[in-house]
C-alpha cells in the first residue's frame, strides 16, 4: 500500500512539475531569442502581468478561454513593439528601458483590474486533454499527458524553436545581429529590423505565458500573479546558456522544486514551511552559481547598434 501512495506521490509531484514550467519556457524561449538579437527585455514580468489580465478579462467576457490565450499573445507584441521603439529606434540603456516596462505593465495591469473587475473572479479556463492511448502509459501518461494544450505547446516550442535557431536563414540572421552586427549590416541585413522581430516574439511568448497563469492554471486574476517568474525566466535563459534545450532543462528543475514544495504543504509533511517555500529561489540561485565562468553570452548583448561604430 505504502508503494502505490509512494508512486502516486512522485506522480502527481512530476505531473504539476510539468504544468508548472510551461510559463517559464513560454517566456525564456521568447526571451532567449530577443536576448541573442543582442537586446537584454527586463520587462518580461510587467508584459506577463499584463497578458494575464488580458487574458482573463477578455476570457471573463467572452467565456471562451481561446480568446484569452489571443489576447494575452496581442497585448504582449504591442509591449515588445513599446520596448523595441524605445531600446532599438531610440537607443535607450536597455536595462532601465526594460525596468520601466515592468512597472508600466505591473502597475497597469492592477489598475484596469480594480477600475474594471474590482474582486477576485473565477473563469472557466482551459481543460485538460488527454492525448489517447499515450495518456494510458503506465506512469508517463499521467505526468505527460493529460495536460491543456497550452502546455504541449510550449513543450514542442522547444525542439521548433531551437530548429528556427539553429536550421534557418533567419535564425542565422538573429545570431548574427546579436554577436556582430556590423558584419551583418555589411551583408544587407537590417540590425533593427532582426531586434524588432525579436523583441515582438519574445514579448508574444511573454504575454501567453501570462495569460497561461489565469486561464490555463489559476483560472483567475490577482495582484502580482506572475510572482517574479518573468524575472526567473531572464535568469533561465542565462542558465540555459541561450540554448532552448538548456532552458527546457532549467525550466523543469525551478518547476519541479516549486512543485515538491506546494505537496509538501497540501499532504502536510513536517517540514519547515518557510523553507519549503524558498526552495525553489534557493535552487535556482544555486543553479545560476554553479554555472557563473562557464556561460557564453551574445557579444553584443545590451549593447545598441549604430551604423559605422563598433561595439
Amino acid at each position: 500500500m505504502e508503494d502505490i501512495i509512494s508512486q502516486g506521490i512522485i506522480v502527481g509531484i512530476m505531473a504539476t512539475g510539468v504544468r508548472l514550467a510551461t510559463p517559464f519556457l513560454l517566456a525564456a524561449l521568447g526571451e532567449m531569442f530577443t536576448q541573442r538579437s543582442g537586446v537584454f527585455n527586463l520587462g518580461i514580468e510587467g508584459i506577463m502581468m499584463m497578458g494575464a489580465f488580458m487574458g482573463f478579462y477578455v476570457t471573463w467576457h467572452s467565456g471562451d478561454p481561446f480568446l484569452g490565450i489571443l489576447a494575452g499573445a496581442i497585448i504582449g507584441g504591442l509591449m515588445g513593439l513599446i520596448m523595441a521603439v524605445v531600446s532599438v529606434t531610440f537607443k535607450a540603456e536597455q536595462g532601465i528601458s526594460g525596468i520601466g516596462l515592468f512597472m508600466f505593465g505591473w502597475g497597469l495591469s492592477g489598475l484596469l483590474f480594480r477600475l474594471y473587475v474590482g474582486a477576485i473572479t473565477a473563469v472557466e479556463g482551459l481543460r485538460p486533454l488527454r492525448i489517447p492511448g499515450l495518456s494510458d502509459i503506465p506512469f508517463l501518461g499521467a505526468i505527460l499527458f493529460e495536460h491543456n494544450w497550452i502546455v504541449y505547446l510550449a513543450y514542442v516550442l522547444v525542439p521548433v524553436t531551437w530548429f528556427v535557431l539553429y536550421r534557418t536563414p533567419w535564425g542565422l540572421k538573429v545570431r548574427a545581429v546579436g554577436t556582430t552586427p556590423e558584419a551583418a549590416d555589411t551583408m544587407g541585413v537590417s540590425v533593427d529590423a532582426i531586434r524588432y522581430q525579436c523583441l515582438i516574439l519574445g514579448s508574444v511568448m511573454a504575454g501567453l505565458a501570462g495569460a497561461y497563469l489565469t486561464v490555463g492554471q489559476a483560472n483567475m486574476f490577482a495582484d502580482n500573479i506572475t510572482a517574479g517568474r518573468g524575472f526567473i525566466a531572464v535568469a533561465l535563459v542565462y542558465f540555459g546558456r541561450w540554448s532552448p534545450l538548456g532552458i527546457l532543462a532549467g525550466s523543469l528543475l525551478f518547476s519541479m522544486a516549486d512543485s515538491f514544495q506546494l505537496w509538501v504543504q497540501v499532504l502536510g509533511i513536517s517540514f519547515p514551511y518557510e523553507m519549503a517555500v524558498v526552495l525553489p529561489y534557493v535552487v535556482t540561485i544555486v543553479a545560476l552559481a554553479v554555472s557563473v565562468g562557464r556561460v557564453w553570452t551574445p557579444a553584443m548583448l545590451g549593447r545598441p547598434y549604430e551604423r559605422g561604430t563598433r561595439g
